[in-house]
């Protein structure tokens, strides 16, 4: 699983604000909350994330080994989220 804790610790010694990367750097608010919720983000958004920030990809996401367990849960949640929606 790709988490995205690093992210705001970067944000922090940046000094960059979630408000100023809506604001000043048109990051959507679905976005943020996607990385807020460790969900799938694209590659276009982790490229802008890491020219705002001037860092690697490492100092934003990490990537962590979960169990099947966990995995499974993780899929059942996102499905009964996305069901609701459509309801």
């Amino acid at each position: 699983m790709i988490v995205y804790d690093r992210l705001w610790t970067t944000l922090k010694e940046r000094g960059i604000s979630q408000y100023k990367l809506i604001k000043d750097y048109n990051i959507s608010t679905g976005q943020l909350d996607r990385l807020r919720k460790n969900g799938n983000v694209n590659t276009y958004t982790l490229n802008q994330l890491c020219e705002i920030l001037d860092c690697r990809l490492e100092d934003i996401a990490e990537y962590k080994k979960e169990s099947n367990f966990s995995l499974s849960q993780e899929i059942a949640q996102s499905y009964l989220e996305k069901s609701d929606k459509t309801s």
